[in-house]
C-alpha cells in the first residue's frame, strides 16, 4: 500500500468515526484527490449516492450518477471498482488516479451518512451486479 492510499485511508476512517468532515480533513483530501473530490462533493450535495442493499443478506452496492447531461448512473464499490470509463482509463490502465469521482462520492456519502438508503432483495441485487 502507497503511502498516498494510507494518508487517504487514515483521513477517511476518521470521518467515518466522527460522521463529520473538519476542514484539514478537507484540505487532505482535495490535495489527494484534486478536481475528483470537488466533482463527488458536487454529487453528493445533489443526493447523487444510493446505497443498494439486499435483503436479508445486508450485502450492498453504490449507485452514483455521473455529471453529464446524460445523468448515467454507476454501479461502484467505494473502496475497489466502477463502471465507469475514467475508472478503466486513469486508474487501471494508465494508474494516474487513486480512484474515480464516483467512488469518492460513494465513499463521502457513506461516512457523512449521505446516501439515499435502498431496500431490495437479494435476487433483485443479483441481478444487479449480474449487469457488472
Amino acid at each position: 500500500m502507497s503511502s498516498t492510499t494510507m494518508v487517504a485511508e487514515a483521513v477517511w476512517k476518521n470521518i467515518e468515526s466522527n460522521h463529520s468532515v473538519t476542514d484539514d480533513q478537507l484540505g487532505v483530501l482535495h490535495f489527494l484527490f484534486g478536481k475528483n473530490f470537488e466533482r463527488a462533493t458536487r454529487i453528493v450535495d445533489q443526493q447523487g449516492v444510493k446505497r443498494i442493499s439486499g435483503e436479508p443478506s445486508g450485502r450492498s452496492i453504490f449507485q452514483v450518477v455521473g455529471e453529464s447531461r446524460k445523468k448515467e448512473e454507476y454501479l461502484c464499490f467505494a473502496e475497489h471498482y466502477c463502471g465507469c470509463y475514467s475508472f478503466f482509463y486513469d486508474i487501471v490502465n494508465r494508474g494516474e488516479q487513486l480512484c474515480c469521482k464516483h467512488q469518492l462520492a460513494a465513499r463521502l456519502a457513506a461516512s457523512l451518512g449521505a446516501c439515499i438508503e435502498v431496500k431490495v432483495s437479494d435476487e433483485e441485487l443479483a441481478m444487479l451486479l449480474s449487469k457488472l
